[in-house]
């Protein structure tokens, strides 16, 4: 098979949350134990800095990455999902895993992952951790999918863990309180290896001291011990704490690893994130005059953070293309949308996708007005025509929006 014919295989023929939801969901890791052993535990040979978290881990896992590779070191970087190209979730500074390994990992294991029903996340882990033995990265950064303790990235031992923050998302299979979710996540603590948490409520910090504790842990919250940060290229508001953080993992992995990360190499790495790891997607700035902004963010806490960013602009009129996914509790996220914009309802190109007429029907409940239309590509040419130069346009609501829009 060649490439593209070997990632439709990928994705179609196997589960994957990012494209069927709940269903794609395993609730053991013995699967991805099993690839492990299969493929003689690749994963037993990296040196790692596993990254989880409701919101930031995927900005959090780049900034790392970036400052670790200006530091030089040559460094690994998983994530998930992808935004065009299969080939984004797996890296080594910066470059995209080859076609042709992507292929010929498929194309050598095929007959175990059929024969064990693997799903299309645990292939691509046993593949990043393959990819990265092979490649001999001197650190990987890890970014987790979906939850901790059950994801499969969760039998790797790292430096270094990492949580980002917890809020209510993906609550059909992780919990509906933020305690509960807090609990999947600390699942990625390990025995005597440091954590650092990045922002916590009193009811998480509870649950990360007490598994910290229960695995004599060392623990640090970055919120409270980096009282200054750092400028990125990551322009979003949201930034701050991921970049507190960043400095803290830092802090951590100079004091207690062999790696050694000067100032200097902290402050480049964080100010070319982009240029280092080909971010995208976050507080993306595409055109000017009108100003138009993407953002991948697609819950309540990540919502209220750019909505309140939006506030802070200068514009005339404020024009908003919006789709979003199916499982999304609309009454949480649709009240955090200025009323004072035209909407323009769309359904993105997934069948996760959630139809414009319910989207629509939603808003119009939270006097969010505007029209639908049949693709993403055609509600956002349709704000570009009708926005003046002194307009804003934001485009968002779901990764999947941001996917279809023209990024480079």
């Amino acid at each position: 098979m060649n490439y593209q014919e070997t990632t439709d295989w990928m994705f179609n023929q196997l589960p994957m949350y990012q494209l069927q939801g709940a269903s794609a969901y395993k609730e053991d890791l013995t699967n991805i134990r099993l690839l492990a052993e299969h493929l003689g535990h690749p994963e037993q040979h990296l040196k790692c800095i596993h990254v989880a978290g409701t919101n930031g881990k995927g900005s959090t896992s780049h900034m790392l990455a970036s400052v670790l590779q200006e530091s030089g070191y040559k460094v690994g970087l998983y994530t998930s999902p992808h935004l065009k190209d299969f080939r984004e979730r797996i890296k080594i500074n910066g470059i995209e895993i080859s076609e042709d390994f992507v292929c010929e990992f498929v194309a050598k294991h095929k007959a175990f992952f059929e024969s064990n029903d693997m799903s299309f996340f645990e292939m691509s882990v046993g593949l990043a951790f393959d990819y990265f033995s092979s490649e001999k990265t001197d650190i990987a950064i890890i970014e987790v999918g979906l939850g901790g303790r059950l994801d499969a990235t969760n039998i790797i031992t790292p430096l270094v863990s990492v949580i980002t923050n917890i809020d209510l998302d993906h609550t059909q299979f992780l919990g509906n309180t933020t305690t509960a979710i807090a609990g999947e996540k600390a699942g990625i603590i390990k025995p005597n290896v440091p954590v650092v948490i990045g922002e916590y409520t009193e009811e998480t910090e509870a649950v990360f001291l007490a598994k910290a504790k229960e695995n004599n842990a060392p623990i640090y919250f970055a919120a409270d011990l980096i009282s200054g940060v750092f400028p990125s290229d990551l322009l979003g508001d949201y930034q701050f704490q991921n970049k507190k953080t960043v400095q803290q993992v830092v802090v951590v992995l100079n004091s207690q690893t062999d790696f050694k990360v000067s100032i200097e190499h902290l402050k480049s790495g964080l100010l070319h994130t982009v240029k280092n790891t080909g971010l995208q997607g976050r507080w993306q700035q595409l055109g000017e005059n009108p100003k138009i902004i993407c953002d991948t963010a697609h819950n309540q806490h990540g919502l209220t953070v750019v909505m309140n960013q939006i506030k802070k602009e200068t514009f005339d009129n404020l024009h908003i293309v919006l789709g979003v996914v199916n499982d999304k509790e609309l009454d949480a996220i649709l009240p955090l949308f200025p009323k004072k914009a035209t909407y323009y309802f769309c359904r993105p190109d997934s069948s996760r996708g959630l139809s414009t007429e319910i989207l629509q029907n939603a808003a119009k409940k939270y006097d969010l007005q505007g029209e639908q239309y049949n693709s993403v590509d055609a509600a956002f040419l349709e704000a570009k025509k009708n926005a003046g130069p002194n307009d804003f346009i934001y485009v968002g609501g779901s990764t999947f929006v941001v996917a279809e829009l023209p990024l480079n």
